[in-house]
């Protein structure tokens, strides 16, 4: 898709969290209302016909526009937390990231047998944290499940779809 403004509007912050990391600060494109328009409309055009009964957004960022997209696609809204966050009974799924390890969590009845399932985060970059999520949605053996980003990096050597593997579609607004 990469919308000319929605990358004009992309900040990217050299050397953070730590030296050689171009990080890609997504926050630019939240706070500017002309840019969550546009990418509540490519979300929503991409994902209307496909009968999402759930979004999953990934901590934090991943809440941002996978509330806007469940809300517009009359949809549930699942909030992926770090361990200890969630007040209810929860399972869990570990991944590695480029700095150490983590988990995620969603509350047990957060999904069901007959849910569609779109798996939403601001950004794919290695595919650490969202490969877990996938693991953990897919322990609720939903009907469907689809999987998307606002950004996917590519040009620093990054191979975040292959670390998730084959099985489900991947869409991104941005492609950089």
């Amino acid at each position: 898709m990469n919308n000319q403004y929605l990358l004009d509007h992309l900040r990217c912050i050299p050397d953070f969290p730590i030296k050689g990391i171009n990080f890609r600060d997504v926050t630019t494109l939240f706070k500017d209302a002309k840019a969550l328009e546009i990418m509540e409309k490519e979300l929503y055009e991409l994902y209307k016909d496909k009968g999402i009964t759930k979004v999953v957004g990934l901590e934090t960022r991943g809440y941002v526009m996978g509330a806007i997209l469940a809300r517009r696609l009359n949809a549930g809204f699942i909030m992926a937390r770090k361990p200890g966050k969630l007040p209810y009974k929860t399972i869990s799924e570990s991944f590695t990231k480029e700095y150490g390890k983590d988990s995620i969590e969603i509350h047990v009845d957060a999904i069901d047998e007959n849910d569609v399932v779109l798996i939403h985060d601001d950004l794919l970059a290695t595919g650490g944290s969202i490969k877990a999520a996938w693991n953990l949605v897919k322990k609720f053996n939903p009907k469907k499940c689809y999987m998307n980003f606002v950004v996917e990096i590519h040009d620093e050597g990054l191979h975040g779809r292959e670390a998730i593997g084959e099985g489900i579609e991947i869409t991104t607004l941005l492609s950089i």
